[in-house]
């Protein structure tokens, strides 16, 4: 990964970079800041896809964000090739992200770097759901059950950074 006094960097990936993968980057720096690690994890999201850059995260997602403490700041963006070198981990929501990060990266090193988010949360982990549903077309509800995914899975994540496990 990287030397141990440098950040562990990383980049959340959905497919647009307006609900989840946002979500999951406001949620893991509420984690950071509460456990004093700004300067040990640095984040970013991106999406697969490019039908959003440059707008901001989707107002349903940010409300139900806003709803936990949880503030979506950012615009989207595309995942970059560089972006597999600058990051230590891309965290993909589901499957298909995977798929679709492991065809863009430009190496075997950056494919190894492709991991589904929820493989941090323990007890999804043990059931294999590890897909953060896309909640765009769905209700309301689908945004507080991408928050519940997504609060688990980035628990586990600092969990792992905090016993060094990913540095």
């Amino acid at each position: 990964m990287q030397e141990p006094d440098e950040p562990v960097r990383l980049l959340f990936v959905c497919l647009g970079n307006i609900c989840r993968s946002p979500t999951a980057e406001g949620t893991m720096r509420v984690l950071v800041r509460e456990a004093g690690l700004e300067q040990e994890v640095e984040l970013d999201s991106a999406g697969t896809g490019s039908w959003h850059v440059g707008s901001e995260p989707d107002a349903r997602a940010t409300a139900a964000a806003a709803g936990r403490g949880i503030a979506l700041e950012g615009t989207a963006r595309r995942v970059r090739a560089e972006d597999f070198d600058d990051f230590d981990l891309l965290l993909a929501m589901d499957a298909s992200n995977v798929d679709e990060l492991r065809r863009m990266a430009p190496s075997e090193s950056g494919r190894a770097k492709v991991r589904l988010l929820r493989e941090f949360d323990a007890a999804s982990a043990e059931t294999g759901d590890l897909d953060v549903p896309d909640p765009y077309y769905g209700d309301g509800d689908g945004f507080e059950r991408v928050l519940d995914h997504v609060q688990a899975a980035c628990a586990g994540l600092l969990e792992q950074i905090r016993a060094g496990e990913l540095r």
